[in-house]
């Protein structure tokens, strides 16, 4: 069972969870054409599919419930040892598992003041651009987005090197080197479309 659930664990990480993540920062990147193009052209455009809510429940919401929740039972029975082996990738290990924690705080956030907010208040989900607009006005949701942005491509990036490691995709030392240059430059790429949409929010 649990070999079954780390490759689960994984490959949730991987599709729907990384896609969706992608798909978000390219979404919220959009916001650099304005208020106007942000809340017809793409907001809009999603919120008309049709099962949109049966697609953030069983595409989204759920796939990142148990990457999250497996996720947590990992950080809490497995063993880093940094002080014993103090290299990169057990640093990097370790990060995984505490960025892992701090995406799954801010996702709470996020989700609560957009997703949630805009059932209550359909002003939000009118103008989701006004309302981003107005959070990322204060300093420090600025600052909590930014954190939020950088440990989630970090994160992915970062898995995404793991397994292909332990997938059997990469198993020479050579292979797993050039992998990781690769997956940190693709970490380096989202984050910079990430923080293009944030100043497209802010500017």
């Amino acid at each position: 069972p649990h070999f079954l659930l780390r490759r689960l664990h994984s490959l949730f990480g991987l599709l729907p969870v990384g896609a969706f993540l992608i798909f978000h920062l390219w979404e919220n990147s959009q916001s650099r054409f304005g208020g106007e193009h942000y809340n017809v052209k793409v907001v809009g455009w999603l919120q008309e599919l049709n099962y949109l809510l049966v697609l953030e429940i069983f595409v989204i919401a759920l796939p990142i419930a148990f990457h999250a929740g497996y996720g947590l039972h990992i950080l809490f029975t497995g063993k880093s040892e940094l002080r014993r082996y103090p290299w990169l990738h057990n640093h990097f290990y370790w990060l995984q598992r505490l960025s892992g924690v701090g995406i799954l705080l801010f996702l709470l956030m996020h989700v609560g003041m957009t997703r949630i907010w805009s059932i209550w208040y359909p002003a939000v989900k009118q103008d989701l651009f006004g309302h981003m607009q107005t959070m990322l006005s204060d300093p420090l949701m600025l600052l909590l987005y930014f954190a939020g942005l950088l440990l989630s491509v970090f994160h992915l990036g970062n898995g995404l090197w793991t397994m292909g490691i332990s997938w059997g995709l990469t198993t020479t030392a050579r292979s797993q080197k050039l992998s990781f240059y690769f997956f940190m430059g693709i970490t380096l790429l989202l984050a910079a479309m990430g923080i293009h949409g944030l100043w497209g929010f802010v500017q």
